[in-house]
């Protein structure tokens, strides 16, 4: 069976189209540098975006849905792998009460700005994000279906 590229699947089609949908709805401002001719050229343009995007859903314990391969890259993860990661495990043990609280902030507010701080992936390497947007992702009828990230911004530490 011949695996398609994750931007090629409906699923992550229609969830990218949410996450530019939801991050214009609550900044004002677009995710993507362009606009696309199909929803396809979309869902690939975001994959390929050189930015980190992530996206986790509403789970009790949030389960990674997405990240694209500016993403997959940082956390050192595959595609399979990165779909059962809890959300949580992208910072340090001892970091995730704050990230949590800034998590708390952005679901209450919609987003927030300018986050910084440090993160882990899953071979080990530490890394300071900087200036990232957390927003909540709504889908077709305005309800909550998770939290998005993206930072242009990081740096490795050693």
């Amino acid at each position: 069976m011949k695996l398609i590229p994750p931007w090629q699947d409906k699923w992550v089609i229609h969830h990218s189209l949410r996450l530019c949908q939801s991050f214009y709805h609550w900044t004002g401002r677009s995710l993507l540098p362009d606009h696309y001719p199909t929803d396809q050229a979309l869902g690939e343009a975001l994959f390929t975006l050189p930015q980190p995007v992530l996206s986790h859903g509403i789970e009790p314990d949030p389960i990674l849905n997405y990240g694209n391969q500016a993403a997959l890259n940082l956390w050192q993860l595959d595609w399979p792998t990165l779909r059962q990661m809890p959300s949580r495990l992208t910072a340090e043990p001892l970091l995730q009460a704050e990230r949590q609280q800034r998590l708390a902030a952005a679901a209450a507010q919609g987003y927030t700005e300018n986050y910084s701080g440090v993160r882990i992936s899953t071979t080990g390497q530490r890394f300071q994000i900087e200036n990232a947007c957390i927003w909540v992702v709504l889908d077709e009828q305005g309800q909550r279906i998770g939290q998005a990230a993206t930072f242009k911004d990081w740096r490795f530490l050693s």
